[in-house]
């Protein structure tokens, strides 16, 4: 299934952020439809960096490549800001449309760009993501791509002019809407009933938006509702956790992780001994 289809479908579709190659793995056993990858949870489990524009898309693409090649789910990927004006644009996106991506987001930050909810961001004028817009979407590879428009306007210079933004990038060929960064549930509502397509909540943990279940988001009326950090947050809370101890020569962490034989069910062993066994 597509991921444009499974926007009709789902009621909101849920994406995880896919950081590595194993989360992408673990989030389709898990039973969910798509992910997310790209952005703050990749650039920090890959490179241990912040996301402020320190990788582009040579290095990002390479790490999407390794988790698209985990999973056969459809995925949205974080195009960022295009890295450049609507020629990098549209290399972004066609990249990105050959690694198998079914959905890109882009935004008009200016560079280099940051995580959405981290001070000293700053939007380029309108018109020029206007241009970048209507550049993707008249030169898609797949015309069943999804391109989502994101404006972080919000916290530059308001609500109203994030959607003055938005309605300029509907206008422009987008097929959804990412309005980043409310401050309050109000907003969220308001954000909702604003616009009769498709739209994103970011419910990103220790950020500025309040975090609220997909089926709230829904009742709002989302179509996509992005937990893009959990993952990572919850995986180096872990591994911090297991690390404390050890140094205090405490090893009561021994068992309570997943089990050998079940992390190999996780990476595919089985699907490779059958091969060996076969072939050998």
């Amino acid at each position: 299934m597509s991921f444009r289809s499974l926007l009709n479908s789902e009621r909101p579709l849920v994406l995880a952020g896919a950081y590595d190659a194993i989360s992408a793995r673990l989030i389709q056993r898990a039973g969910f439809k798509a992910y997310f990858t790209g952005g703050f949870p990749m650039i920090g489990a890959r490179w241990g960096l912040p996301d402020i524009g320190l990788v582009q898309l040579g290095e990002i693409s390479s790490a999407v490549r390794d988790v698209a090649a985990a999973s056969s789910l459809p995925f949205m990927v974080d195009g960022d800001n295009g890295y450049g004006d609507v020629k990098n644009i549209v290399h972004v996106l066609h990249t990105y449309e050959r690694l198998g991506a079914g959905a890109i987001m882009f935004e008009d930050q200016v560079a280099p760009k940051r995580c959405g909810h981290i001070a000293g961001k700053d939007v380029i004028p309108a018109a020029e993501m206007e241009a970048k817009i209507r550049a993707v979407t008249q030169n898609r590879i797949n015309p069943d791509t999804f391109i989502l428009a994101r404006t972080d306007a919000r916290d530059v210079h308001g609500l109203d002019e994030a959607y003055r933004r938005a309605e300029k990038y509907l206008a422009a060929g987008a097929d959804g809407i990412f309005i980043e960064s409310p401050h309050d549930v109000k907003e969220l509502e308001q954000i909702a009933r604003k616009f009769d397509v498709p739209q994103m909540a970011n419910m990103l943990e220790g950020g500025r938006t309040p975090i609220l279940k997909p089926s709230e988001l829904a009742e709002m009326g989302f179509k996509i509702g992005i937990y893009g950090i959990s993952l990572l947050m919850h995986a180096v809370r872990t591994m911090q956790g297991v690390l404390e101890k050890l140094a205090k020569d405490d090893i009561s962490f021994i068992g309570k992780g997943v089990g050998f034989e079940e992390y190999k069910s996780i990476v595919g062993f089985e699907d490779w001994a059958k091969i060996e066994d076969r072939f050998r």
